[in-house]
């Protein structure tokens, strides 16, 4: 069974980048453009990990996360957030929200890949 990443972002080309790059290195994703769509998306299919950015519509990343981690169905997934917000507070608060890892953009997929692997 291969490994399930959802990924929540609100630029349709970087989820097709990323779904890309993680299908070829053997993983099943699922793409969704918004906060609202990511927790309705998981109340059908839980996956073994996500990766988040901050920067959202309406319902933004960190609400998203803080949502996740106070539910126990969803608290234990991994979640890498994905962010053009690079600030050191900006990290803290992620980190200190439940994200796993935080990666800004712009970023290298081949980065990415190795921080799933490594979290996962």
């Amino acid at each position: 069974m291969r490994t399930r990443v959802l990924v929540v972002d609100d630029e349709p080309d970087l989820v097709e980048l990323i779904h890309y790059n993680l299908t070829k290195a053997g993983y099943e994703v699922a793409g969704v453009l918004s906060g609202e769509e990511a927790l309705a998306h998981l109340r059908s299919s839980l996956p073994d990990l996500i990766v988040l950015d901050v920067l959202l519509p309406g319902l933004d990343g960190l609400e998203v996360c803080k949502t996740l981690r106070r539910n126990p169905t969803t608290a234990g997934i991994p979640i890498v957030m994905l962010t053009a917000r690079s600030e050191d507070a900006d990290v803290v608060a992620g980190l200190e929200l439940g994200a796993d890892d935080y990666l800004t953009k712009p970023f290298s997929p081949r980065v990415l890949l190795a921080r799933i692997k490594a979290v996962l």
